[in-house]
């Protein structure tokens, strides 16, 4: 797997955030405060640790990068009902906390898998005028009962990851974090793959798959550049659907990762971060 030279890990800004119904959301803020702002939100069973080579990286070095844990996600707040995960303006109003509690000036939204659809629902409810552009990664964007453009790497993977027996537990996400990649994570990346997914209760895994999502009406809408990124070899979210969103989104255009898997951002840190500092740019992200 290609890696980039990390820097030695900054000591972020840590922030509890209170989102939709007052869900406390962990949120961690690293890199230049006068920096275009940046905000990470990872995918279904994920945490914000996924995002390590970017804020050790150059791009942090450059830019204000924020990065939360979705609700029922790493040290954020997980709610024991089912409906805390399935009301999109819970998702919206997350997004929208972040945002405003931390004074993040016309950020680039930027999601990856589950991420993509959370992204959407803030749209939705409140519309792009406070952000300045959208990178979708490996973006799951429609959800339903078809299963339309979602691959084995998830599906073959679902059942055992939503049981609540533990052996079977591990098995699933594992062989789901391995289906992420094309080439193997190195020991880092893996270790802290696996402890983060298994810190998300299994009930909660379930909530989030059984919405039912379609992100067209939101796409259509979309006037802010948006930059939408995608492994050709990602058997989770297949580039199908990416193929769908640059079709249902006028101002969406497809960077192509050849022989990447589900996470770019992971497996070719220094060209996703090269073009996320090119999106922060073109859409003149003010710092």
């Amino acid at each position: 797997m290609t890696t980039d030279q990390l820097r030695p890990a900054e000591t972020p800004r840590i922030y509890a955030v209170p989102g939709g119904n007052g869900v406390r959301l962990h949120v961690r803020e690293w890199g230049r405060p006068d920096g275009p702002a940046i905000l990470l939100v990872h995918g279904w069973s994920q945490g914000l640790t996924c995002w390590r080579h970017q804020v050790e990286g150059d791009l942090a070095a450059q830019c204000r990068v924020v990065a939360l844990d979705i609700r029922g996600h790493g040290m954020s707040e997980r709610p024991r009902e089912a409906d805390a995960y399935q009301d999109a303006n819970l998702w919206a109003m997350d997004i929208a906390a972040v945002l405003d509690q931390l004074e993040l000036q016309r950020p680039v939204l930027v999601g990856w898998s589950y991420g993509g659809s959370i992204i959407a629902d803030y749209l939705r409810v409140f519309g792009q005028g406070a952000i300045a552009a959208v990178n979708l990664v490996g973006a799951a964007m429609i959800l339903n009962d078809h299963f339309d453009h979602i691959g084995p790497g998830l599906l073959d993977n679902v059942e055992g990851a939503c049981s609540p027996d533990l052996t079977t537990g591990i098995t699933a996400v594992r062989h789901f974090l391995r289906a992420c990649t094309v080439e193997a994570m190195d020991p880092d990346d893996w270790d802290s793959a696996l402890c983060t997914n298994m810190v998300v209760r299994p009930d909660v895994r379930a909530a989030l798959l059984a919405r039912h999502i379609d992100c067209d009406d939101v796409l259509a809408k979309l006037t802010v550049p948006v930059l939408v990124s995608h492994g050709m070899r990602d058997t989770l979210i297949l580039p199908s659907m990416a193929e769908h969103v640059v079709s249902a989104c006028p101002s969406a255009v497809a960077s192509w990762y050849d022989d990447v898997g589900h996470a770019p951002f992971l497996e070719r840190p220094l060209r996703f971060d090269r073009e996320l500092l090119d999106l922060v740019r073109r859409a003149n992200v003010p710092h």
